[in-house]
Parts: structure tokens; sequence; C-alpha cells
């Protein structure tokens, strides 16, 4: 198989709106079983490619994955991006839990509602700041973010790409965060006033979301990050 061959593939690839991370994967598995077929049933390259892509054509159909993408996706992007994004999901939901955890020790640790507020505060101000920081040691890859900057207009660098602004809508809902008392959370625990359980429950369940969407940004940003090193060849300028 000649240059011209794999030019084709991928080319054929970028076509079926792959994503570059999982064009790179996919095309070698290609790759082969084009080669295997001309091999095996000793016919031509255009034979064999056809023939591939008819047994690939399930995977590049079109379907929908609303909670990640408001545009179509071929089949196999979907698999890919919901194995993927479910481990970051898992790992920012752990770290969220433990950030949880800490409140409800300050809220145990304080000796009244002004130093439960500044505790509050802090807490949620490190989130806040923590994207802003990412963003700070990292402003050299800032063009390979952009939601628009594709590959050629037709291909996201990576499946991470997509979500990138999510950090702003976590940080957008810190901001607000913080600039609460969080008082309601400490007079349930600290005066097992019931009339404050709704509310209670806010102030600890709202800053939890808030911190799993700005993890969550995070791990998916250095992912992406991690995923441009390994696609050189397209990111070199």
């Amino acid at each position: 198989m000649n240059q011209e061959h794999l030019d084709r593939i991928r080319d054929y690839l970028i076509f079926q709106k792959l994503p570059l991370d999982i064009l790179l994967e996919v095309e070698d598995h290609m790759a082969s079983q084009v080669l295997n077929i001309q091999k095996s049933e000793n016919i031509s390259f255009d034979e064999a490619f056809l023939k591939t892509q008819k047994l690939w054509e399930s995977e590049f159909k079109m379907t929908t994955y609303s909670a990640f993408y408001s545009e179509q996706i071929p089949v196999i992007v979907k698999k890919i991006v919901k194995a993927r994004y479910n481990k970051i999901l898992k790992k920012s939901f752990f770290y969220a839990l433990i950030s949880l955890a800490i409140n409800l020790l300050l809220i145990y640790f304080s000796n009244s509602q002004e130093m439960y507020t500044d505790f509050f505060r802090g807490q949620n101000l490190m989130f806040l700041l923590a994207p802003g920081l990412v963003w700070a040691f990292n402003y050299k890859i800032r063009k390979y973010v952009k939601k628009d900057f594709k590959y050629k207009g037709r291909s996201f660098y990576s499946i991470y790409q997509q979500n990138i602004g999510i950090m702003v809508v976590g940080t957008t809902t810190m901001a607000q965060i913080v600039a609460k008392e969080g008082k309601y959370a400490y007079l349930l625990f600290k005066t097992n006033n019931p009339e404050s359980l709704l509310f209670a429950l806010v102030t600890l369940l709202l800053p939890f979301i808030a911190q799993m969407v700005v993890i969550f940004g995070i791990l998916n940003f250095f992912e992406h990050k991690k995923t441009l090193k390994k696609l050189s060849v397209f990111v070199a300028n």
C-alpha cells in the first residue's frame, strides 16, 4: 500500500467527520483491513477499499448525542466519546464528592456563621480561580481549543475539543456561588433548624454540581492537551 492509498483512506475518514484522534485509531484498522482483503482475494486497492467501506458503513451512520453534541455525529464517535467521557465524569464526581465532604467538615469546625461564610467562599473561590490558572499556564495551545478551529474546516482535533467551553459555564456559576454566604447549610447542621432544609440542600448541592462541572472541564482540557501531542503531524503550525 503506497502513500496515495493511505491518503485516500485518511480523506475518506475526514469526510466522515471523525475527530483526528479517533481518525488515527480507525485509519490503522481500516488500512490493515484493506490490505488483508487485497491479499486474500487478490483484488485491486479500489475494490478492497470499497468492500472495507461497506464493512464500516454502520459505524459511520449519523446519530445524536445531545448531552454533549448539538449536531449529529458518527456512531463510532458516539461509542468512543461515551466511554471516555464516562471516565472523566466518574473522576469529576469523585473529586467533587471529596470537596463536599470537606465542606461538611468546615461546617463542623466553624464556630460562627461568619467563620463558615469565609470558609465557604474560600473553598469555592479555588474552583473559580482554577480554570483561569489552567488557561494561564497553557496559553500556547489556545488556538487549538477554539470550537471553530477545525482541521481544514472538516474535523475537530480531538473529541475533547468540543467541550473546552464547559469551563466557562462552570466558572460563571462559581462566580455567583462565591458571592453567597452559605448560611443555610450552617444553620441546618448547627441549629438543627428544619425550616432551612430546602435552602441548605441547595447550598450544598449547587456548589457540588458546579464544582463537578469545573473539574470535568479541567480534566477534559488536559485530555485535549495530551491528545494534541499525539497529533503533531496536524498541529505543527
